[in-house]
Formats: C-alpha cells, structure tokens, sequence
C-alpha cells in the first residue's frame, strides 16, 4: 500500500475520533445536533435566508423551518425581512446565540488544548503543520 495513502487513512480515523470527542462537548450547549449546526450556519455564515440555510445543512427547505423555529424560540437566531421581498425573510444570529456558540466553541478548544499538552513537543509541532492548508 502507498506511504501517502497509509498516511491519509490515518489522519482520517484521527480527525474523526477526534470531532467524536469535542463532539460532546456540545451537549453543554443544551442544543441538539441539528439545532447547533444550524445556529453556526448562522452564527458564522449569516445572515442568510432559510433556503441558503437549508442548502447548507444539505436538507430540504421544510425540514429546516422547525429547527429555526425553534431556535427563534429559544431566542438564538432571529427573522429579518428581505427590502425587496416581502415573502423572503433573513436569519440572523442574536447577541444570546453568538454567545452560546462562542461558549461552545471555547469548551471544545480547551478540550482540544488539553489533549494537545499531552502529546511531546514534536507532535505538537507535526500535529500544527498538518493542521495548516
């Protein structure tokens, strides 16, 4: 089998146990899976409108309404109007859904942080090169 290959398959199991372990970190958020991606979606890619949303999260535009809904509920994300069109509305992230995703987004750091102050220095160091593009 080709070194590279062998390499590769690697980092694949690595990456995948890896999202599996800071993936529960997520249930401090109190958010189920698909409400969190969809908040991110929003936090980080937004404002955008639930069909934009839908194709993000590769699902049909009637599967993604009840998970907005609620997360307007919750008071995570909020509807905006669309100038032009008065049918289309426009997600938006709130200041409460910022910081629940920024709170998120800091456990799963310190997670990852410390197992990376578990490995010795030069994995750290080919860990970080193998990290950038």
């Amino acid at each position: 089998r080709d070194p590279i290959e062998e390499l590769a398959d690697g980092l694949h199991s690595a990456a995948i146990h890896l999202l599996r372990r800071l993936r529960r970190e997520d249930a401090a958020t109190g958010l189920s899976p698909a409400r969190l991606s969809a908040l991110s979606v929003v936090a980080f890619g937004g404002p955008l409108r639930i069909s934009d949303l839908a194709r993000a999260e590769q699902v049909k535009t009637p599967t993604i309404t009840p998970i907005v809904a609620a997360l307007e509920r919750d008071g995570l994300v909020a509807r905006g109007r669309v100038a032009r069109d008065g049918r289309a509305s426009i997600l938006r992230a709130t200041p409460r859904g910022l910081k629940r995703m920024a709170e998120g987004r800091s456990r799963r750091v310190a997670t990852l942080a410390a197992q990376l102050h578990q490995l010795p220095a030069g994995d750290r160091t080919a860990a970080g090169d193998a990290g950038r593009p």
